[in-house]
């Protein structure tokens, strides 16, 4: 089982949904980031449960930071993260044991790691434990900051309802860092959330799609080919659960343009170089060109539904029918959004510190 992502800042993952507790190793973060824990807490709340769109699991996500950290600094050493898991209830998985959740990763784990996967609230593949990537990337976003890089995610759409799209993106994305349902036009929140509550009532689930603004990260990071900003970006993107695809600026809809309307034609204003459109999500060739990186993550309707399904029980090798009984969620989406924010800030933190050297993102950098 790999669990680590990066090449120069790693992350490590670890912890099962109704284990004890969850957590991260961050190595390779410079020295001297300053590490606000406020910060920490607020992006941690921004994933928690939202009253009826969401899981009834409530979990403080009370939360400490016990190596790598010192006098609210980092010291270079790994950053050790754990979160304790407090209201778990395991009772309502027995009845599940042998019977995989379709659209899950149940069926996978038995198979991958022959049974003796911790399948309670899905264990090791759990959303819970997002909690932890959240909780690092945080860190990363702080020293993101410090650099004037910073990070917003929009719900663009949900249950085929769609927000506004982005304008500002520098007001924008410092506005959605504050808003717990993070959508740009309230109205179209408001029609969001009653969809999701909609589905609630029928006991089933929605998905959507999130965009993500890059703001403030310089030309010239990333590499030609295997470790593109898209590759690198993807690769921790789709580790996020329920996350099905992701494209960057246009995307698939360049399949339906000319070059002539795909093209960013270039332009130079006080010494800088600016693209006129944005249509390639601020990278060509696999490497930042200095406008802003957008990106869009499909997050698929969370797989726990109550109605019933078709399964196996795979004791018994028959075929089954499931009906999922306990606490889940109508929509992942509006959670989702800080968990991308904080994989986009790891994932960026490593470019960046192959790029520049592992120090610049520090005091000294």
């Amino acid at each position: 089982m790999r669990n680590t992502f990066g090449s120069s800042v790693q992350v490590t993952l670890f912890g099962e949904s109704h284990g004890t507790a969850i957590g991260a190793v961050v190595d390779g973060m410079a020295p001297g980031i300053r590490v606000d824990e406020e910060h920490i807490r607020a992006r941690l709340a921004l994933r928690r449960p939202q009253g009826s769109i969401s899981t009834a699991r409530k979990e403080p996500d009370a939360f400490s930071i016990v190596s790598g950290v010192y006098n609210g600094f980092t010291t270079g050493a790994p950053i050790c993260i754990l979160i304790p898991n407090t209201d778990t209830k395991s009772a309502d998985y027995e009845a599940m044991r042998y019977l995989p959740r379709p659209g899950h990763a149940d069926y996978t784990a038995y198979v991958k790691y022959s049974g003796f996967e911790d399948h309670r609230g899905g264990g090791h593949f759990s959303g819970r434990i997002t909690a932890a990537l959240v909780a690092a990337g945080s860190i990363a976003q702080d020293a993101l900051a410090q650099k004037g890089v910073s990070i917003g995610t929009h719900i663009q759409s949900c249950a085929g309802i769609s927000d506004a799209p982005f304008r500002d993106l520098e007001k924008e994305t410092e506005l959605l860092s504050k808003k717990a349902f993070a959508v740009i036009d309230d109205e179209a929140g408001e029609r969001m959330k009653a969809a999701i509550e909609s589905a609630r009532a029928d006991l089933d689930s929605v998905g959507g799609v999130l965009q993500t603004a890059v703001v403030g990260l310089p030309a010239g990071v990333g590499e030609p080919w295997f470790d593109t900003v898209e590759g690198v970006l993807s690769h921790a993107l789709f580790s996020v659960p329920g996350v099905k695809g992701v494209s960057f600026g246009a995307g698939f809809g360049f399949a339906d343009m000319r070059g002539s309307e795909a093209n960013d034609a270039f332009y130079t204003e006080n010494g800088t170089v600016k693209t006129k459109t944005n249509n390639n999500g601020g990278v060509n060739g696999g490497i930042t060109n200095g406008m802003p990186i957008l990106f869009s993550c499909a997050v698929k309707p969370t797989p726990s539904i109550g109605v019933p399904q078709q399964t196996v029980d795979m004791a018994k090798g028959e075929n089954a029918q499931l009906i999922i009984h306990g606490r889940h969620d109508p929509a992942i989406i509006h959670r989702a959004r800080a968990v991308v924010d904080g994989v986009t800030a790891l994932a960026l933190c490593d470019l960046l510190a192959l790029r520049y050297g592992a120090d610049w993102l520090g005091g000294e950098g």
